[in-house]
């Protein structure tokens, strides 16, 4: 199949959940920026005349009663979350706080027209909606939570109340690969450090020029971690180490990344050269470029390493912090620190140098550290730490969640093995993730709950590549619904 803009997404099956879907894309929903798109849940369960609350924070839970003959049935909640990353191509013009997402049909996926798609966590949040709305679907007493802000803080799960459920167990819609069961995921904890620097004159014989290191793959900081993607802050910085060294480049402004849940695809310095220093720059970076992209050939074919014009600058950054600056990114550990020595396939503990961003006498540097293991991540911790303090940075460290350990005793677990089974004749694999589901925040506030987390196939969440299977929503969609009918008692 190929690409069919003409293909309508509501008419897509199971409808039911593709037309919910579809709507969740035409309102804007970036993370913080949520609050219509949790409106519209809200009056959504109002129009149903189901019980629909919205808590203190923004979180939206609505009640529906168990259809007849299976009030008995423990409670199940259904959860996803109601915001997305915003990150788009920087060739398309769009305003994730007012444009809609332009999804459409392509072969076998919805995908997005150089957007992010939204499908984490819209399908979740579009099926859990389609059960609320069906009259046919089997099930006990049911509560659907959605919250706000899980992208960049889950916010919304930290402020739970442990009274606002009743339910016993809680079905997590936020996973990305259709006939995988997760049971487990990583904890995080944000690094921020920050150095304050002063601004000097440029000498009156040097010139601007700006870097550019554009068109990474980037990704999912937690999903994509492994698959060694180039990290656009440590491209640059690495570059700007050769320069310094080699022409004495001054740096004036740096801005890279935007997300501290997404891999920086893109990232870009104005530096200071002397005149008459361009043809060695240009060079230098001709020579870096060819060692960038043939490092980086099989996960980032598209790396583009830019020389540009720039504007007049302000100034630049005065030395000892830029040498300082530079040597504490250079050294940041960055990608994958420790696999799993228990999971095959699972990585432990990864670092994310996510944002860094200079501006009125202050670089800050924002990090995303997740382990499954809480040591671990404390370890990582203290080794930024030392990094960044030698380097005069002040660190702070902030929104630590502990991870959700397996229980493979989860009577959920059991059903939903059972009922995959009976559907498609085969066993779903049963897995942990290197991502912060909201399972392990709602774990510390309702630790009584029996948790499962599984979803549709998604591939490049958190970039503009995003795309959602069709078939997989389908089959995701028949799972819930048998999952239901199955509940425990």
């Amino acid at each position: 199949m190929m690409k069919n803009k003409q293909i309508s997404i509501e008419t897509l099956d199971p409808n039911e959940v593709w037309k919910n879907f579809y709507a969740l894309t035409q309102i804007p929903r970036p993370s913080k920026k949520e609050k219509k798109a949790a409106e519209y849940i809200l009056h959504f369960g109002e129009k149903l005349g189901l019980k629909s609350v919205m808590d203190t924070i923004g979180n939206v839970i609505i009640s529906k009663p168990a259809t007849p003959g299976m009030e008995k049935c423990k409670g199940i909640i259904l959860q996803a979350h109601i915001d997305m990353v915003p990150q788009a191509n920087n060739d398309k013009k769009h305003d994730f706080e007012k444009d809609p997402v332009e999804a459409y049909v392509d072969g076998e996926w919805v995908t997005a027209n150089g957007t992010t798609l939204g499908a984490d966590n819209g399908i979740g949040v579009a099926a859990a909606m389609a059960v609320l709305e069906s009259k046919t679907i089997e099930h006990g007493p049911l509560e659907v939570l959605i919250t706000i802000d899980e992208e960049t803080g889950m916010t919304g799960a930290n402020n739970l109340s442990p009274t606002a459920l009743k339910g016993e167990i809680l079905i997590n819609l936020d996973s990305e690969d259709e006939g995988e069961l997760y049971v487990g995921c990583a904890g995080g904890m944000d690094g921020t450090f920050t150095f304050e620097y002063k601004k000097e004159e440029m000498p009156k014989n040097f010139i601007p020029v700006k870097l550019n290191v554009t068109e990474l793959e980037g990704g999912h900081s937690g999903m994509d971690i492994i698959l060694g993607r180039a990290n656009a802050n440590k491209v640059i910085f690495r570059l700007l180490k050769i320069l310094a060294n080699k022409v004495d480049a001054r740096l004036s402004s740096i801005e890279g990344g935007n997300i501290r849940n997404a891999i920086p695809r893109e990232a870009v310095a104005v530096v200071a050269i002397e005149k008459g220093k361009e043809e060695e720059l240009n060079r230098i970076v001709n020579e870096f470029r060819e060692i960038i992209k043939s490092e980086y050939a099989v996960t980032d074919k598209n790396l583009k390493i830019l020389v540009e014009k720039a504007a007049e600058t302000d100034g630049i950054i005065d030395k000892k912090t830029q040498t300082a600056l530079t040597d504490a990114i250079y050294g940041c550990p960055n990608g994958v620190v420790r696999m799993s020595d228990t999971v095959p396939g699972l990585v432990e503990t990864s670092n994310n140098l996510a944002i860094v961003k200079s501006a009125s006498g202050k670089i800050q540097i924002k990090c995303l550290m997740r382990s499954s293991v809480d040591t671990a991540k404390l370890d990582l911790a203290e080794a930024m730490e030392s990094v960044f303090r030698q380097a005069g940075a002040k660190v702070k460290f902030s929104g630590g969640y502990s991870g959700w350990k397996p229980n493979i005793n989860s009577p959920i677990l059991v059903v939903m093995q059972e009922t995959y089974k009976q559907l498609y004749n085969k066993t779903p694999e049963i897995k942990a993730i290197h991502a912060g589901l909201e399972c392990g925040i709602f774990g510390g506030i309702y630790p009584q709950w029996d948790m499962i987390s599984f979803g549709p196939t998604i591939r490049h969440p958190h970039s503009p590549a995003e795309k959602v299977n069709i078939e997989s929503v389908d089959k995701f969609w028949k799972f819930l619904v048998a999952t239901l009918k199955n509940a425990p008692k």
